[in-house]
């Protein structure tokens, strides 16, 4: 649904598009065969600006595509009854395989609203645009010749492919809709990103009959595979030979969540991963693997951050203080406003300037919730003049200042809600150290005061939301003043061997290149096998490790993910990819 590839194409929204983005990036790096599938995105998802008053508000420019290639090619999708031709561009200029994106908004079409806003307008622009992806995307496949073994089914977006597929074998091959669903599910994995259940899109099947997105399947046949309602998450289970959660603690987490699902598939884990050569900067990376000046490279980049803040916001940063970075989506699990909560705690340090903290991100145009939680920031921004900034209008140019430029990644979201988190995979390539709580991928790599911080690694999931809240509070003023503060102004040469055991943890295990050699070795290859006629599967034995966890709660548990991991790492580094 969504592509981060650069900020001058802007048809991203956060986190979900910038790993597909960074996932097609690797993809060409290691010249694999694959092609992808997406949608122009004529207003993109929303420039946010911060009024007078403090509140977010929304823009949507209508955006020119100069640098989109029009293939020519035309399909068509059957909408409300009406046909909706869609043409087919590409992309290929950011380093990544051909991007194929699908697009309404074109002179002489009626359908434009079909493709105007990602994530936005009513519930029917939402099945419009995924009726265009999932059916006019297999349709575009067919229309430019290319021909596939195996659909990557990324988020719950994308199942009315499957529906597309099923029709095809039942119409060219005369199968039964159990045979061709059968058939279907040899050449389909899928991937969920979230646990949280309002990322699960759900829709009622008068609305899918009435958008015409049962695409000649009937009532019942449908409600088989997903369900009245229609959950897309569940359908996505449904459709495909193997699933996957983002990190080890997500899949675990997903299982739970859809084992109740008849005929879903097995959930594994594949942990997500960043393009290190779009993400780590190069004067990083040069000094890391040369053992030169990895402070002075780190300094440069803090200063042009800097830099960059008292251009954008007026506000001055003292490059010699300690700075921390926080930037999500503005959502209330991630807990933004935590490490404010205790005035008589946070306030003499930035009252003092002993501590920076820099904060942006966007929030869904409809969510008065998560523009209530960037209001909350900027009113602290304003309180307290340059040792709070808030950056509007997030995107990844922001970020590529952000995951450079501070010195520590503040993560704390509240647990098992984060699926994997990217942002400080991005950090931790750059010497910046996290300081976070164990969910999503810091379990698997970071250690505590080796490689970053970690907070109340204890956790206890029978505790009440305020009670997690104020355990995780007290622990993250605990280290951030007894371990981080006096680590940064009185031990330079250990925060040095810090970032270079960050550096050393993220740049291969937490990279683009191994996540996609995962998706190859244990879903593509695997499928691939059985739709062949090899009933044979071929996971490692980590991976089969993982699936059969010890039954011990707790740190046992992440001790546990931890050795298997940092083994499997070691060899990894030992026969990495080289680009």
């Amino acid at each position: 649904m969504e592509y981060g590839l650069h900020y001058k194409l802007p048809i991203y929204a956060g986190g979900l598009g910038v790993l597909a983005g960074d996932y097609i990036k690797a993809a060409h790096d290691l010249s694999l065969p694959m092609v992808a599938l997406g949608i122009l995105w004529k207003q993109d998802y929303t420039e946010q600006f911060i009024g007078e008053d403090g509140r977010p508000y929304d823009v949507y420019p209508d955006f020119n595509f100069d640098n989109v290639q029009d293939t020519g090619v035309t399909v068509q999708v059957q909408v409300r009854g009406e046909n909706v031709t869609c043409k087919v561009h590409k992309v290929e200029q950011y380093g990544n395989i051909p991007l194929y994106l699908l697009d309404t908004n074109f002179p002489g079409s009626t359908h434009g609203w079909m493709t105007r806003r990602l994530y936005g307008g009513e519930e029917q622009d939402r099945v419009a645009a995924e009726i265009i992806l999932g059916i006019g995307g297999m349709r575009a496949l067919r229309a430019l010749g290319i021909n596939v073994d195996i659909y990557h089914m990324n988020e719950g977006h994308a199942v009315f492919a499957g529906f597309e597929l099923i029709k095809e074998k039942m119409n060219q091959r005369a199968l039964s809709f159990e045979d061709a669903w059968a058939e279907t599910r040899k050449e389909i994995v899928f991937t969920t990103h979230t646990p949280v259940a309002a990322g699960n899109e759900i829709h009622k099947h008068d609305l899918l009959r009435f958008m015409d997105a049962y695409n000649g399947l009937t009532y019942e046949q449908v409600k088989e595979i997903g369900g009245d309602p229609f959950n897309m998450t569940a359908a996505g289970l449904s459709l495909s030979h193997v699933s996957n959660g983002v990190s080890k603690l997500h899949g675990l987490t997903a299982s739970r969540m859809w084992k109740n699902v008849p005929k879903a598939s097995n959930i594994i884990s594949i942990t997500n991963g960043v393009h290190n050569y779009t993400w780590q900067d190069s004067r990083i990376r040069q000094a890391f693997e040369q053992k030169g000046d990895i402070w002075a490279a780190h300094m440069e980049n803090k200063k042009e951050f800097a830099q960059y803040i008292k251009d954008k916001t007026g506000s001055n940063v003292n490059p010699n203080a300690l700075l921390v970075g926080f930037a999500r989506r503005a959502a209330p699990y991630k807990r933004s406003d935590l490490i404010f909560r205790s005035t008589e705690v946070i306030e003499p340090l930035l009252r003092e300037g002993k501590v920076q903290l820099v904060f942006s991100g966007k929030a869904h145009p409809k969510d008065g919730m998560g523009k209530d939680i960037i209001q909350q920031l900027v009113q602290m921004d304003r309180k307290y003049k340059d040792s709070v900034i808030f950056i509007e209008n997030y995107n990844m140019e922001v970020a590529h200042y952000m995951i450079r430029g501070c010195d520590v990644w503040l993560n704390n979201p509240r647990r098992p809600l984060e699926a994997s988190g990217t942002s400080g995979m991005k950090a931790a390539m750059n010497g910046v150290l996290n300081l976070s709580v164990i969910d999503g991928w810091v379990g698997e790599g970071l250690q505590h005061r080796v490689s970053g911080w970690l907070i109340n690694p204890q956790h206890n999931e029978k505790l009440q939301e305020w009670e997690q809240d104020e355990r995780d509070l007290q622990e993250l003023y605990y280290v951030l003043l007894n371990e981080v503060i006096p680590t940064y102004y009185n031990d330079r040469d250990l925060w040095v061997e810090m970032m270079r055991a960050s550096i050393d943890m993220s740049r291969w295990h937490f990279s683009s290149h191994r996540m996609i050699r995962e998706y190859y070795e244990l879903m593509y290859q695997v499928t691939k096998d059985i739709k062949d006629g090899k009933e044979e599967y071929r996971y490692s034995n980590v991976e089969h490790a993982l699936q059969n966890p010890v039954e011990e709660h707790g740190q046992h548990r992440f001790n546990y993910y931890n050795n298997q991991f940092h083994h499997h790492h070691q060899y990894h580094r030992q026969h990495h990819y080289d680009h």
